[in-house]
């Protein structure tokens, strides 16, 4: 999983606009999960979206 999983994504813009979008990408190349669970909501980002982007993280090959 990299940023061009999430290129142009509401994701993106709204951790960028809270100034967490690096605390994030460090968040998902370590693997942590909780952070970005953390950094997602503080974003105002939805529950459902933020499931996806944990599910995305768990299972990076591509079979969602």
């Amino acid at each position: 999983m990299n940023e061009d999983d999430f290129e142009g994504t509401l994701v993106l813009e709204k951790l960028a606009a809270i100034g967490k979008l690096d605390e994030f990408f460090e968040a998902v190349d370590s693997d942590d999960f909780e952070t970005a669970q953390s950094l997602m909501k503080q974003a105002s980002i939805d529950v459902e979206t933020i499931a996806t982007v944990l599910d995305k993280m768990a299972n990076p090959d591509g079979e969602h």
